[in-house]
């Protein structure tokens, strides 16, 4: 009984992630403003930690946490990286 509803939870999960990742990289492409891509880059990250985590559940393995850890790191300075892009290309903007 518990396995048929891990199952059910995992495909529902896999599901909806593949959903996400497809609206996310819509938000990516069609994003008015570089701060909206900006966060639909972290969301993508972060449906890439969720996937990671799934798959360290269906293998029944740790290895796949250190994925999550170096993907939830890379996701985190990109962003901060490209919020300070945003921010001096807005600061040089209004000094011209």
């Amino acid at each position: 009984m518990t396995d048929s509803i891990l199952l059910v939870t995992i495909e529902t999960s896999n599901f909806l992630l593949f959903l996400l990742m497809i609206v996310v990289c819509i938000r990516i492409v069609r994003g008015p403003h570089a701060g909206d891509r900006v966060v639909a880059l972290d969301m993508l990250c972060l449906v890439g930690v969720s996937v990671a985590a799934l798959a360290a559940i269906i293998n029944n393995s740790f290895a796949f946490i250190d994925v999550v850890l170096g993907i939830s790191l890379i996701g985190f300075l990109a962003t901060v990286a490209f919020a300070n892009f945003i921010v001096r290309a807005n600061t040089q903007d209004e000094e011209k």
